[in-house]
């Protein structure tokens, strides 16, 4: 036998050796919670700040499903100190009883085994937001510690838990004329990296569910700084806040949707005075849908199943979207806005300015993903389908002045929607053939792979010269723009493509733009914008982070857009030489015992200049007579990227292995859509109260 046949047969030997060693005994089995441990991104999305935070919804869902079923009406949420959480209800209180199957409490059930609650069948809950029933036992299993106290039958009962596992048997620890559940954690460091909590996220979070649930009354108290310790169990299901002078809001809405429409158009000017509601049941499916044109070019639309709020849509907004296009092309054509010989509107000239909020509630609910990002039950789709539709028809005919404005907005975006083709259309073919459709001003780099290529949007000539001479050629390209571009919060497509700073841009970008966008188009995997840490500097890196988040969001979400950090000092200490990005690093560099020589950026340091009047607080006789045992050092403050010479710049913003970067994220897409809307937007008002309100954190260069 040859060798090369010695060797297959060596070989199909082992591999038959390998698979007989593979028994029962290589299957490992995790009981209880330990899967969760294991793996809690697949339970709760992310182990950072989104995930954190996850663990309060989860709490809180438990909470609002009692609501929802009509047996409680208030909830209070409270952030103790030392980064306790708690939760607590006058709702019908945990079970406590033995549970059949499991043989222990249905509370122990409950809190610590997956896929067990009261929403998998029977008539413990009709509507909830929590299928997967994994929720409290999740936050229980994430936890160091867990506390779960329940008052119901005219007794307190409580149970604690270390990491999901229970310490002891349920007990009874006295009567109780209350009703309701208290949940109180400690999330678990060994999973989460930072236990930060973010009051004005829950805040907002709560807020929110308070408009979905009519009469339901939501208090939040931020008792972090108090002198709180951590409550006992007792008689008292609330906290009250001003007894120990902590931050708090309290929510309740009776106008329900209506009520939250209103709120999210508070800075925008409405089309039309009514906001349309509806509220009626088809096929088992609760449908409820609000909304309301506004004089704007973005939608806002907000999905929820079950109160869950669905970030990424599903069938319920499928059906919503298609009863929306086609109720307005029906009205327009028999009012005679809409022309024989004109096209119908489209499902992008029917979101244009909306504001609207679509919930559902079904009994079996199919969400895509324990995150419950996207509702996948199908029956949604046709329920709000056809009660949207019918109810919509009714109401334009019903309210003749509301339909025609609704009518002349959405055919004014029809029209602006053909105008910005023409000049899209206009752009591409032009750009296609000068230079293969990359502009004059651009340096672009030697490589074609995204991967490493790098693009630097750069405010003016004098910092794009001195860009382009220290760049590395090989991998980064230099767009230097001119002035302050466009603000495209109130611009439509076909005006922003008249503007050449942003035509250059997009044509840098290689993605177009639209309709057509393309992420896999992108020719720089790194976008970083590099403007002067001044005034100016700040309104066009704002004006460029607005043209991003309107139109380019994928590059944003994809993490491929940067904001590059020039340092603010040049410090020199003899030979050595460092830069500073903070007042705070400066000092601690410079020590006490030094002699400071003020620089300006035009200016090289000099060692024969003597030192000046910033320097250590001693008197001047002092200084004087001490500055020869004292080190000197030469501080020089940037005040541009155009001040820097090439090596500088490459030294301090462009040399990956040293430059500092701050990658732009959205961490919170309604909240972020607010704050453009108020800083870009025509409402004054609103803006000079947002600054007013926000002028303490400024950080100011004077």
């Amino acid at each position: 036998m040859s060798a090369f046949y010695i060797s297959v047969a060596q070989n199909k030997a082992k591999t038959e050796v390998k698979k007989s060693q593979y028994s029962a005994a290589d299957i490992t089995v995790l009981e209880g919670l330990e899967a969760v441990r294991r793996r809690p991104g697949m339970y709760i999305g992310t182990t950072g700040p989104e995930g954190l935070h996850h663990l309060i919804w989860e709490v809180f869902d438990n909470s609002r499903d009692e609501a929802m079923g009509g047996f409680a009406d208030d909830i209070e949420v409270v952030l103790l100190p030392n980064n306790f959480i708690r939760v607590a209800d006058n709702g019908r209180g945990i079970p406590v009883d033995v549970h059949k199957q499991t043989k222990v409490s249905a509370l122990e059930t409950v809190m610590t085994t997956l896929h067990a609650g009261g929403k998998f069948g029977g008539e413990g809950y009709k509507v909830s937001g929590g299928l997967h029933g994994v929720g409290v036992s999740v936050v229980n299993a994430l936890s160091e510690w867990m506390r779960t106290e329940v008052h119901r039958d005219g007794g307190a009962y409580v149970q604690e838990y270390v990491r999901g596992k229970r310490k002891a048997v349920v007990k009874k620890v006295g009567s109780s004329k209350l009703h309701g559940t208290v949940q109180t954690y400690l999330a678990d460091a060994e999973t989460f990296n930072k236990i930060e909590y973010d009051f004005d996220k829950v805040v907002a979070h709560l807020r929110e569910q308070a408009y979905l649930v009519k009469g339901l009354r939501i208090t939040i108290v931020d008792a972090r700084q108090s002198a709180m310790e951590l409550p006992e169990v007792g008689d008292a299901l609330y906290i009250r806040a001003q007894l120990y002078h902590c931050p708090s809001q309290t929510f309740y809405f009776e106008g329900g949707l209506c009520s939250l429409i209103a709120f999210q158009n508070r800075y925008l000017k409405p089309v039309h005075k009514n906001i349309f509601y509806i509220e009626k049941e088809a096929d088992g499916v609760n449908v409820e849908v609000a909304l309301q044109y506004v004089d704007d070019l973005t939608s806002r639309v907000l999905p929820f199943a079950n109160n869950i709020y669905n970030q990424e849509g599903g069938q319920h907004i499928t059906g919503f979207r298609t009863a929306l296009t086609r109720t307005l092309n029906a009205y327009a054509r028999k009012a005679g806005a809409l022309k024989e010989s004109e096209e119908n509107f489209t499902g992008e000239d029917v979101l244009e300015g909306l504001s609207a909020v679509v919930s559902v509630k079904l009994r079996e609910i199919q969400f895509e993903g324990q995150t419950k990002g996207k509702l996948g039950s199908v029956e949604a789709r046709g329920a709000v389908e056809a009660v949207f539709g019918e109810a919509f028809s009714t109401f334009l005919e019903e309210n003749p002045e509301d339909a025609r404005a609704i009518a002349g907005k959405v055919i004014l975006a029809l029209k602006a929607r053909k105008a910005a083709k023409a000049a899209k259309d206009s752009v591409l073919r032009k750009g296609a053939l000068e230079g293969f459709g990359l502009p004059g001003k651009l340096a672009d780099c030697a490589s074609k792979d995204p991967a490493e290529s790098e693009l630097f949007i750069v405010e003016g000539d004098s910092a794009g010269g001195s860009s382009k001479q220290g760049r590395d050629r090989g991998t980064q390209a230099i767009l230097p723009l001119r002035g302050k571009i466009l603000n495209v919060e109130r611009a439509r497509l076909d005006k922003m493509l008249a503007s050449a700073e942003i035509k250059h841009l997009i044509l840098a970008l290689g993605t177009a733009i639209g309709d057509i966008f393309d992420l896999g188009k992108l020719r720089y995997h790194k976008i970083i914008i590099a403007t002067d840490a001044d005034v100016d500097g700040a309104h066009i890196r704002t004006l460029l982070l607005t043209l991003f988040f309107r139109h380019f969001r994928p590059i944003i979400d994809g993490g491929f857009l940067y904001i590059a950090q020039p340092p603010l000092y040049k410090i020199k200490k003899g030979k050595e030489v460092a830069y500073v990005y903070s007042d705070e690093e400066k000092n601690k560099l410079i020590g006490k015992d030094t002699v400071i020589e003020e620089e300006s950026a035009e200016q090289e340091p000099s060692d024969e200049r003597n030192a000046g009047a910033a320097g250590p607080t001693v008197s001047e006789e002092e200084g004087l007579a001490k500055s020869s045992k004292k080190l000197r050092v030469s501080i020089q403050r940037y005040k541009g990227l155009g001040e820097m010479n090439p090596e500088e710049l490459w030294e301090t913003t462009m040399d990956p292995v040293r430059r500092v970067l701050k990658l732009v994220t959205v961490e919170d897409a309604q909240d972020a859509d607010r704050v453009f809307d108020i800083l870009m937007g025509e409402d004054v008002g609103s803006r000079k109260t947002f600054i007013q309100s926000n002028a303490k954190l400024a950080n100011l260069d004077i």
